[in-house]
């Protein structure tokens, strides 16, 4: 799994000296910054920093922070908690020193102890973190502090700096003091004070960044690296953005036994592929287990499909409980080394189910390779970042007839044949035939994700309903829910279904999951029964108004109200959603107004297509919305929008029924 990022660890063999350490001093604000109430660079923002300052010395075995912040509107008090994470067998955090100051000058310093929580264990690692609040913080107070990190000489610390942050910044200033030998002048280093994890001499200083334009790290002779910025745009808040850490402006920095991205690449691909198949090699336990499995007619898919039921019916500790080495130990199992390990053991991780199954696939004498890539929901592969801890997960090629089957057998409930959203689209290294390489795994089609919604209504002429409704659901929508009922009783996922009912059915009507169909089986359509109650659209003294499409008048569609587009769209996967609803009409009321039919396509893109069928006491309405794309560029933005607002334009008409005239007594 992908390491904490905000402090990478080398192995350092020479110890280094420690002098002592001088605090960062707090600047006197200006009577500007005091009286500021808005700031004209950052329109309505609720915060802005005025300053960071992050300075880093590995001679010195230390890391400081400083930040000042002008605090606007309420929600900017949010910055007043600070929180900052460390490796705690390591790391020292010392000289928390912070003030408030108010817009009369009145200064309130911090008093209190900041709290120590423990954020994670990682083997023999503990990830903690410091909390404080800065105190009598108000809408016009300048928020100030700094703290320091103190390391040990048999480490060194390589910075990440996060350039770009979730409200605006006006100036910030970043240096980096690296180990002296990575210094200008000091390039033939070979000596083995540092060691990579292949136990390589890391003898190499690499930078991975994104900045603004204009913005560049510069390199000062015999004193280190440093970047200077000015009027950095705050973390963009878009919809159905890609994951925000790949694309946010930063600077990071490693030790590497590597000088270019091609070569490093091919050596690490090679030593990578080189564990998966001695990890995944179809030992004598593997074979017998297989032929168990297995029956000698059988053609290439029924043996995979067979192999792919097995392992999938293991227990996959990522989705149950991973167990701790003690636990291990008494329970007589070892943490897998070996594909067999993990089958004789019937439990794995993700990672050990996935190459258990290429092992058996290869016993049963297939061709099959692995592929391990990012998790999309996490981040992006980047070429120009060199380490393979930024890849996540494994997932399979199966080759045969000449067509490759990709697989996932490491996501419990995953049917054969498909594959999570998170690793399709998704950069990695993968085996083929030839050897090994880097590209990105095949998108999906809409026609792999289906969400149908059927049922009727029965309406009185006050607009009381009641009703039963069913969703089919097949791809990502069944495997979301069955991979939630893995870790939840079924009242826990009746609750968040019907919060997620709520989301589509329209207001006064309430809807709830009565039964679930194939909650536990992969292999077919999910299905959820649902009834509905309540009060649906509005009555006149003649007119009932209801909504005509049921599942979407309610609904928020994506896009219609941002106008514009800094960053890609990224929905995840394509879909298509396929609604057919009978209401079912009041005694005596006819319909007066009922929306035309629609065809509206997206050449390439989509087609959302609408219609209405009117009888006596029947009206049947239908909608489609086919989308094929996964991602969206920028510049594709407005005719996206576009698209989206005319299907929001759509789903907002109404059916209009009408009572007859009361007829007059004699």
């Amino acid at each position: 799994m992908r390491k904490a990022i905000f402090m990478c660890n080398v192995l350092l063999l020479l110890g280094i000296a420690s002098p002592a350490l001088l605090c960062a001093q707090f600047q006197k604000p200006t009577d500007e910054e005091l009286k500021m109430t808005a700031d004209p660079k950052a329109p309505g923002a609720a915060a802005v920093y005025l300053n960071i300052e992050e300075i880093t010395d590995d001679s010195l075995h230390y890391h400081s922070f400083y930040a000042r912040i002008k605090v606007l509107a309420e929600k900017g008090k949010e910055l007043a908690t600070v929180e900052i994470p460390y490796e705690e067998s390591n790391f020292k955090v010392e000289n928390i020193n912070a003030r408030t100051i108010h817009s009369d000058g009145t200064i309130v310093p911090l008093t209190g102890k900041p709290e120590d929580l423990l954020i994670s264990k990682s083997g023999d690692r503990e990830y903690g973190r410091k909390v404080f609040t800065l105190p009598s913080v108000e809408v016009g107070s300048i928020l100030e502090y700094h703290y320091q990190f103190q390391y040990p000489e048999n480490h060194v610390s390589s910075p990440f700096w996060e350039i770009q942050r979730s409200y605006f910044v006006h100036k910030a200033h970043y240096a980096f003091t690296p180990f002296k030998a990575f210094l200008d002048g000091n390039q033939n280093f070979t000596s083995s004070y540092l060691v990579d994890e292949h136990g390589n001499v890391a003898n190499n200083l690499l930078w991975w960044y994104v900045l603004p334009p204009g913005v560049e790290v510069k390199k000062i002779v015999s004193r280190g690296f440093t970047v200077d910025v000015k009027d950095v745009q705050p973390i963009p808040d878009e919809e159905w953005i890609p994951p925000i850490r790949s694309l946010i402006y930063k600077v990071y920095f490693y030790y590497k036994n590597a000088r270019s991205s091609n070569t490093f690449w091919m050596d690490e691909a090679k030593l990578w592929s080189k564990d998966v198949d001695h990890f995944a090699e179809p030992s004598k336990p593997i074979h017998d287990a297989v032929s168990g499995l297995i029956a000698r007619g059988d053609n290439d898919v029924v043996k995979a499909k067979k192999l792919y039921k097995a392992v999938q019916a293991l227990d996959n500790t990522d989705f149950s409980r991973r167990k701790e080495k003690s636990e291990l130990k008494q329970l007589h199992l070892k943490a897998a080394k070996r594909a067999e390990d993990t089958w004789s053991q019937k439990s794995g991780s993700s990672q050990d189910i996935a190459l258990l199954y290429l092992a058996m696939l290869r016993a049963a004498g297939l061709n099959a390779y692995a592929m391990k890539v990012v998790d999309r929901d996490e981040g992006m592969f980047a070429l120009g970042y060199l380490s393979l801890d930024q890849l996540d997960d494994y997932i399979i090629i199966l080759t045969s007839g000449g067509e490759d089957t990709i697989l996932d057998p490491g996501e419990k409930m995953c049917p054969f044949g498909m594959v999570h959203w998170k690793h399709t689209g998704a950069g990695g290294l993968l085996q083929t035939k030839d050897g090994q390489s880097a590209g990105n795994s095949p998108l999906q089609v809409y026609t792999d994700n289906t969400l149908d919604r059927t049922g009727g209504v029965r309406v009185d002429d006050h607009g009381a309903v009641t009703g039963n409704l069913r969703f089919v659901m097949a791809g990502q929508e069944a495997l979301y829910w069955r991979q939630l009922a893995l870790q939840n009783d079924q009242d826990e996922v009746k609750k968040r279904f019907d919060d997620w009912l709520k989301s589509m059915v329209p207001a006064g009507v309430d809807a709830h999951v009565d039964s679930f169909q194939a909650l536990d089986d992969s292999d077919v359509s999910l299905v959820a029964d649902i009834k509905v109650t309540g009060t649906l659209g509005s009555v006149t003294s003649r007119r009932l108004l209801l909504p005509a499409f049921f599942f979407a008048t309610n609904s928020s569609h994506p896009f219609v109200k941002e106008d514009k587009r800094q960053e890609p769209v990224d929905m995840h996967y394509p879909e298509q959603v396929s609604d057919n609803v009978n209401y079912y009409l009041p005694p005596d009321m006819t319909v007066e107004g009922a929306p035309q039919d629609e065809d509206i396509p997206w050449e390439g893109h989509a087609s959302f297509m609408t219609q209405c069928v009117t009888r006596s006491d029947l009206v049947t309405v239908t909608r489609q919305l086919a989308r094929a794309f996964t991602f969206a560029k920028p510049e594709e933005y407005q005719e996206l929008r576009g698209y989206y607002q005319k299907i929001d334009a759509v789903d907002q008409q109404q059916l209009v029924l009408t009572a007859p005239p009361a007829t007059k007594g004699n």
